[in-house]
């Protein structure tokens, strides 16, 4: 490797650095607000909700280095000509073609690292989180003592619990339980508490009362209790045991035990296949970004006015490429034996990349000077 391919790389991974950082970041952030809102709605700590985006985080930084290893590109390669680096290379004859054996290098650095990602990490942190969503969706708790909120756990029940103690303690307990046909039932207690047995959890009041209605006649009896249980457990029915999805297997899992994998998730062989090479494929989306953003660049010449027409021609073909992923994923786990559109998008990439480095390339040669007729006649005598 050559002191300019060094160079170019080490430039432009300190700027993806940043870039990276800062996208994993702000869209990290996005998504744990969201959970948060949603997981202190239903009953569960903090600490739940920063396990879960901790899982998540995998997922993001594979989602989001593409877009990493594009903005560094563009900003570095911008960078260079605002500096006349890029002016004193190409003075010396160093062609587009060389320049993007560098940028090409350090897209394969960032490569490595997705690869890393989706093959291993990423399923990992996937079949963990479906794993504690599991257990946590099972917890009686969580599902349907939320205070302050009208809870409809089963049709024709409605539970309301006014606060939750630090101790646990339920307070203000209301329950109507409409399901029989001619009662309506109603308790009442100044306190409860839930308690696990051998049968299922079970809901402990203190101090209530009970008041059934009786449909047809419309007679009300009140009965008062100082203690009195009642079995939430049989308003969740029973848990379906969890089928484990493709995504969470990895990609050593996958070539050894393709079939029972497809089994076990209830997908069939094309799927596994179609999503073993998706996660060949993604990774060479970051050298096709890297390119793409270098190529596109290097398509206009010295403008006092910047090179932002380029920068706006190079999102655009960022943008199609990503297009062409959301296609062709989309047709390829849709077709027998359609594995072979994933690559499209890096396919198109890299030849986009190559007619723009060649267009340059072009614009960038210097035709041999004329030679005048006083030349060729002094060259007579």
């Amino acid at each position: 490797m050559s002191r300019i391919d060094r160079y170019l790389i080490a430039q432009l991974l300190a700027l993806f650095g940043f870039f990276a950082l800062v996208l994993v970041s702000v869209y990290w952030v996005n998504t744990t607000a969201r959970l948060f809102d949603r997981m202190i709605a239903d009953g569960q700590s903090a600490m739940v909700v920063l396990e879960f985006t901790a899982m998540m985080l995998p997922g993001v930084i594979l989602l989001v280095l593409p877009v990493a290893v594009f903005a560094a590109t563009l900003y570095g390669v911008n960078r260079l000509m605002g500096d006349s680096e890029l002016v004193v290379m190409q003075a010396t004859g160093i062609s587009p073609w060389r320049m993007a054996r560098g940028v090409a290098g350090f897209g394969l650095i960032v490569a490595l690292a997705m690869g890393m990602l989706a093959h291993e990490l990423v399923p990992i942190s996937r079949a963990r989180l479906a794993e504690r969503q599991a257990q946590v969706s099972q917890n009686i708790s969580a599902r349907i003592l939320v205070e302050g909120r009208f809870i409809h756990p089963a049709s024709g029940v409605t539970l309301y619990i006014g606060q939750i103690s630090p101790l646990g303690e339920l307070l203000e307990v209301f329950i109507s339980d409409n399901r029989a046909p001619d009662t309506e039932t109603t308790y009442t207690a100044q306190k409860a508490v839930v308690v696990k047995t051998e049968t299922g959890p079970r809901l402990v009041m203190f101090e209530g009362m009970v008041q059934d209605l009786a449909a047809q006649t419309g007679r009300l009896q009140v009965t008062r209790f100082d203690t009195l249980t009642y079995d939430i457990g049989a308003l969740m029915g029973a848990i379906a045991p969890r089928r484990p999805r493709i995504e969470e297997f990895t990609t050593p899992q996958l070539i050894a035990h393709g079939t029972a994998v497809a089994h076990a998730s209830g997908a069939g062989a094309d799927l596994v296949r179609t999503i073993l090479h998706e996660r060949i494929a993604q990774p060479l989306l970051a050298p096709v970004g890297a390119l793409l953003g270098l190529a596109a660049l290097l398509t206009g010449g010295f403008s006092r006015f910047g090179i932002w027409r380029q920068i706006g021609f190079a999102i655009l073909l960022a943008i199609g490429v990503q297009f062409l992923v959301n296609l062709t994923s989309d047709m390829a786990r849709g077709l027998s034996g359609g594995w072979p559109l994933v690559y499209a998008p890096a396919v198109a990439g890299l030849l986009a990349a190559a007619a723009l480095l060649g267009w340059g390339a072009r614009r960038r040669r210097v035709p041999p000077p004329a030679r005048s007729a006083a030349d060729g006649s002094e060259a007579g005598a």
